[in-house]
């Protein structure tokens, strides 16, 4: 782990070899992430977990003027970037069916929403989006603890708050969460 903080930090500094170096050590996790996101989509998807990986690997490094703070940041920012590559791949997919339906997936045990599991991508998207609109720490913690399957300490270290804090907050953004996607379905 210290040997991945380092790393980042000197990504952060410039050091042209470090993204080479760091993807044999973050590889594995990047790709658990993957796993889970690609679990949930689609039957006949045509975009692969190894796809997913890269393409967020490569979009993490190319990232000008990142401050990468420690490994925990890393992955909170890798889950919130393979979010947003499946959001605009359903986007197109979409766009050349037109609107022949949302793309599906299921949360999975992290937010426990009751019985009705199943949503529609586009609609949490747009929750997720709106509640940045007047929470972003609330929008910022489901991201890192569902999307980056962070615990509420590492939440808490990522955001510099309080454990206890997280915990409050997520049980607030989980449940208007949740009301939003049941109003919706």
């Amino acid at each position: 782990m210290q040997d991945v903080t380092l790393l980042l930090r000197e990504m952060t500094d410039g050091d042209e070899r470090a993204p080479e170096v760091l993807l044999p050590l973050v590889y594995d996790e990047l790709k658990r992430l993957a796993s889970g996101y690609m679990r949930n989509e689609r039957e006949g998807h045509t975009l692969q977990t190894t796809a997913l990986v890269h393409e967020a690997y490569v979009r993490l490094v190319d990232w000008k003027n990142a401050d990468w703070q420690n490994r925990a940041h890393f992955f909170a920012v890798a889950a919130q970037m393979m979010r947003k590559i499946l959001v605009d791949y359903a986007r197109k997919h979409r766009s050349k069916k037109r609107g022949s339906g949302g793309q599906r997936i299921a949360l999975d045990d992290a937010i426990t929403f009751a019985a009705e599991k199943d949503l529609d991508l586009f609609a949490l998207n747009e929750a997720l989006t709106q509640l940045e609109s007047f929470d972003e720490r609330q929008c910022r913690i489901i991201e890192l603890r569902f999307f980056g399957g962070l615990t509420i300490e590492e939440t808490a270290e990522v955001m510099k708050l309080a454990p206890a804090t997280v915990k409050n907050e997520w049980t607030m953004a989980r449940t208007w969460l949740y009301t939003q996607l049941s109003i919706k379905k």
